[in-house]
């Protein structure tokens, strides 16, 4: 048999070669790690769906911030859960607002951490749908107010990020208007460009608390048969003003990512879902695969398929296997 000149296996017979030519590298600075921030003082509860994961406290933050920083995690996104919640959810943009009491805090305790915020309204309305209801269906433009004046307020707070996730139509601009018009034109706007109606977001919707009390978001999240569709709903967020673009979730939709990464010059951002984590985790516990392998390969794959940044809540268990 005669061979070709070039044999592959030539750069991969030690770790030394293999890491000389590899093409994609993961780095802690990459990640945001998803907190959950809840009411009261000294408080830390673990989420059973999300092993590892925990709503904590305000006052608790600075130990999450800690813990991020000694690893390299330099960015959270912070997800609220009010004392209270109505039809229109308007402790989302409340000035002493659990997420602007946490936004305060990280950025007095860990000024040097990079402080992104969720803007949706499900966490906030009794309802539990992204936004407020005429007639028990989502009303696009009424809700858009109230989507902008929630990302002000966390501006205001001092946020570094706002992160529209809601999938209203319009939201992008009504936010980036009203940032500008109050002075915030430094405030970038990672927009949740392509998010899906999935069945991996249970675990987060526990520990959140915003599953919806009736119907679902097919009305307003993209239909997952849907890949031309992604392009359409980018290409508006960019021409709205979006600064990063994400994909949620990740690796079921590895081929949108990519689409968006040939298509945009924008930074990708992808959200490795809570269903994601969550069957990862429950595997390796059962001693079906090795979690940390699986884990890695898993955010490779995310990386390789074009994100810039991954919204996942391996960030720490990640930093600390790369730390070795």
């Amino acid at each position: 048999m005669v061979f070709p000149e070039y044999r592959p296996r030539r750069m991969r017979k030690n770790a030394a070669l293999r890491a000389l030519i590899r093409e994609n590298r993961l780095d802690a600075s990459q990640f945001i790690y998803p907190l959950f921030v809840m009411p009261g003082k000294n408080k830390r509860e673990a989420i059973g769906s999300m092993p590892g994961v925990y709503r904590v406290s305000v006052d608790q933050l600075a130990r999450e911030a800690r813990e991020c920083l000694e690893l390299g995690v330099n960015s959270v996104i912070l997800f609220g859960l009010p004392e209270k919640k109505d039809a229109m959810g308007s402790g989302a943009h409340a000035k002493n607002g659990i997420v602007q009491q946490a936004i305060r805090e990280l950025k007095n305790k860990a000024p040097e951490m990079t402080v992104v915020t969720d803007v949706c309204l499900c966490e906030y309305t009794d309802h539990g749908h992204c936004g407020c209801l005429i007639n028990k269906a989502v009303d696009n433009d009424a809700t858009l107010e109230i989507l902008a004046k929630t990302a002000l307020s966390h501006a205001e707070a001092g946020a570094d990020m706002v992160a529209p996730s809601d999938m209203m139509d319009g939201r992008v601009a009504e936010i980036r208007a009203a940032l500008d018009e109050h002075g915030h034109e430094g405030i970038p706007i990672m927009s949740y460009a392509v998010k899906y109606a999935s069945a991996f977001y249970g675990p987060f919707r526990d520990a959140a608390d915003c599953a919806p009390q009736f119907g679902d978001r097919r009305g307003y999240q993209m239909d997952p048969a849907n890949s031309r569709e992604a392009l359409r709903e980018a290409t508006l967020d960019v021409d709205e003003g979006a600064d990063i673009l994400m994909v949620k979730p990740a690796v079921a939709y590895l081929d949108i990512i990519s689409k968006l990464r040939d298509e945009f010059d924008l930074p990708i951002a992808a959200y490795h879902v809570s269903g994601e984590y969550a069957m990862i985790k429950a595997a390796a516990e059962k001693g079906w695969i090795d979690g940390e392998r699986v884990m890695e390969e898993t955010l490779l794959s995310i990386r390789r398929a074009g994100a810039d940044i991954i919204v996942t809540y391996f960030a720490k268990d990640m930093a600390r296997l790369l730390r070795g």
